[in-house]
């Protein structure tokens, strides 16, 4: 009788790890120039090495350095009928935030999303090319099952960068979570 117990909290036990499980997905990204005569995207791509490794990369080519005025727009969207808000749309000014990384939880945690992978570690001013190489799917799927779970379905990361209170660049990058 007891061990036909156990067997059955066993079985619901995995049961349950085997829905909590989840996976993210890279499925497309698009990087859009407002200002080509400001900066141009070199390339904005996704890699699939084999089913496990995906990476993504961006590099955008600083016309006009050095930039002392950053601000970025970052939101979540989910889709249902069409992309809906979903958790999160901050603004954020990039250089008040590098000099206080902390100051902003939510922006620290879409900042960890990227941070080991792109050159943006500094507080202003850029006198460089902003380059995002390699970000692996496997570190962005550990950020949002692991620390902040996410449910399933299909999402949009939206993020528009402002230099000079001007749009310069919009960044979407699509995602599953499965």
């Amino acid at each position: 009788m007891i061990s036909t117990v156990r067997l059955l909290q066993l079985s619901v036990l995995l049961f349950t790890i085997h829905l909590a499980i989840s996976k993210l997905e890279f499925t497309n990204i698009k990087c859009i120039t407002h200002d080509p005569e400001f900066l141009v995207v070199d390339y904005c791509f996704l890699k699939s090495i084999n089913r496990t490794y995906k990476y993504l990369s961006v590099k955008a080519h600083l016309f006009q350095k050095p930039v002392t005025k950053v601000k970025v727009n970052a939101a979540t969207f989910q889709r249902l009928n069409g992309y809906k808000p979903f958790l999160y749309n901050v603004t954020v000014d990039a250089c008040r935030f590098f000099k206080n990384q902390k100051s902003n939880p939510v922006a620290f945690y879409l900042y960890n999303l990227f941070k080991d992978y792109s050159n943006l570690n500094h507080s202003c001013p850029y006198d460089h090319d902003i380059i995002l190489e390699k970000l692996s799917i496997n570190h962005v799927n550990k950020q949002v099952t692991d620390v902040l779970p996410v449910p399933h379905g299909d999402y949009l990361f939206h993020s528009n960068w402002y230099v000079s209170d001007i749009k310069r660049l919009t960044v979407d990058v699509y995602a599953k979570i499965f």
